[in-house]
């Protein structure tokens, strides 16, 4: 199963100040992180935030919010207990009209947001806001996809145990370069060139 850009969204979990100055691999990190969101971007795919307790962890990075169509405040470790899963599959609007509206089968078909239902996450800590929200998504049967190389905690054990759970879990891990290529599919993309000179 590849990814589909056009049936995929990117969350970026907690990439504050605060603690991405104690988090393994910080600025490795942080530019996959960058990268994907210049990706989604570059490919139309939604980008949406969390930042955990902004008030002691600060924002997230400039270039990370910069990415994001909407960036959510959050005191619960997991950002689907805080409203996320909404913004990925907001509640279908009721067809408006009364008894003399056409009937359903004539009725033009709406937009079904749960067609994005492909979430690509990468974020910190990985075994704590990272993890929570991805088996949370998860529950929601969404798709999920931890893009391991944009992710990580303050110690390499913990993050690593992060992705040993996840697996086990059904979460698909991928790279960065994965999801870049899986979105794009074939050289001939019109993004190709400006998706190459991200990756390169």
């Amino acid at each position: 199963m590849l990814l589909d850009s056009a049936q995929s969204q990117l969350v970026l979990v907690d990439y504050q100040s605060r603690l991405m100055s104690a988090i393994f691999e910080a600025p490795l990190v942080l530019a996959n992180a960058v990268r994907l969101g210049q990706l989604a971007r570059l490919m139309q795919v939604p980008v949406w935030g969390t930042e955990q307790n902004p008030s002691k962890l600060g924002e997230n990075a400039a270039e990370i919010k910069a990415s994001c169509d909407k960036t959510m405040s959050k005191m619960q470790f997991s950002g689907v207990e805080e409203g996320l899963g909404e913004w990925l599959r907001p509640p279908v609007k009721p067809v408006a009209g009364n008894a003399r509206s056409l009937p359903k089968h004539l009725q033009k078909p709406q937009a079904d947001a749960a067609q994005r239902n492909s979430i690509v996450v990468a974020g910190c800590e990985a075994h704590v806001c990272l993890l929570q929200t991805a088996l949370d998504l998860l529950e929601d049967e969404f798709e999920v996809w931890v893009v391991t190389d944009a992710c990580s905690s303050r110690t390499e054990r913990n993050r690593d145990a992060a992705f040993d759970r996840l697996a086990a879990a059904g979460v698909e891990l991928v790279t960065t370069e994965m999801v870049a290529f899986e979105w794009l599919r074939s050289a001939e993309h019109p993004a190709f060139k400006a998706a190459q000179a991200l990756i390169k």
